[in-house]
Order: C-alpha cells, then sequence, then structure tokens
C-alpha cells in the first residue's frame, strides 16, 4: 500500500507539475496579450494627444473665423441701412418729380388758352416774317397787299370798315 500512496504522491506531483506548467503558458500568452494592449493604448494615448492639440488649433480658427463674420456681418448691416437710406431718398425724390409735374401739367391746363394765343400770334409772325423776306428778295413776282400782311383780328378789322 505503500507504493500506491508514492504513486499517489507521483500522479498528484505530475498533475500538479501538468497544472503548472499549462497555468505559466497560458500567463505567458495572457503577459504577451497584456503587452499588446499595453501597446495599443499607448498608441491610441498619442494619437488622442494629436487630435486633441489639431481639435484645439481647429477650436481657435473657428473662434477667430466667427469672430471675423460677426464683424463682416455688422459691416453688411452698414451697407443695408445705407442702400435702404438711398432707396428712401430716391423715392422722396420721385415723388417731389411728380408733384412738380402734376403742378407744371395743372399750370399748362389753366394757361392753355394763353399758350394757344402765344403759338397762333408767333406763327402769324413767322408768316409775316417769310412774306418780308420773299418780297424783298423779289418783289414783282410776289405781290402781297397789305391786307394779307395783317394777322387776322387785324383783317377783321379792317374788312369792317
Amino acid at each position: 500500500m505503500e507504493i500506491i500512496l508514492y504513486l499517489s504522491v507521483a500522479v498528484i506531483a505530475i498533475a500538479f507539475l501538468v497544472l503548472v506548467i499549462y497555468l505559466a503558458k497560458t500567463l505567458k500568452s495572457l503577459q504577451g496579450t497584456l503587452d499588446n494592449v499595453s501597446n495599443t493604448l499607448a498608441g491610441l494615448e498619442r494619437q488622442l494627444d494629436g487630435v486633441t492639440k489639431e481639435t484645439t488649433v481647429l477650436l481657435h480658427k473657428t473662434n477667430s473665423l466667427a469672430t471675423d463674420i460677426q464683424q463682416k456681418s455688422e459691416n453688411l448691416n452698414s451697407v443695408v441701412t445705407a442702400v435702404k437710406e438711398v432707396g428712401d431718398s430716391v423715392r422722396k425724390f420721385n415723388g417731389s418729380i411728380q408733384k412738380i409735374t402734376s403742378s407744371v401739367n395743372t399750370q399748362l391746363e389753366q394757361n392753355k388758352d394763353k399758350i394757344s394765343q402765344v403759338v397762333q400770334w408767333s406763327n402769324v409772325l413767322l408768316e409775316i416774317k417769310d412774306k418780308w423776306k420773299m418780297r424783298k428778295e423779289d418783289p414783282y413776282q410776289y405781290n402781297v397787299s397789305e391786307k394779307q400782311m395783317l394777322p387776322p383780328e387785324r383783317q377783321r378789322e379792317r374788312a369792317r370798315y
């Protein structure tokens, strides 16, 4: 029985040795995996630092761009205000021109008879001038009586006598 006991202790020792060997292999494999994870995390940390720096630079650029856009928007607002004021001025100017045109039309309507008389008299004077000129050029060919040289109103007056 003693042999069985020694054999059992030997089997237990061998089993323990096999267990330790497999456990050592597993721990060695785990150590390699953890080293890979550690390297990956270190790489990720470096990349994250780079991304953080780029994000900071991008944020500063975005802030300066937003400030620039705001300034330009304010400048554009002043331009829009100026254009609006020009539009108001043009509208007022058009209103003034319409009032002047209306006033001139009203005056023309009121003085239509006087204007008509002035036009008639000017036509008569131009006709007299032309006849006088023709008479001076060739007095024998163009025989104009005194009656034809008078304005129509004067001709009527002479005709009554």
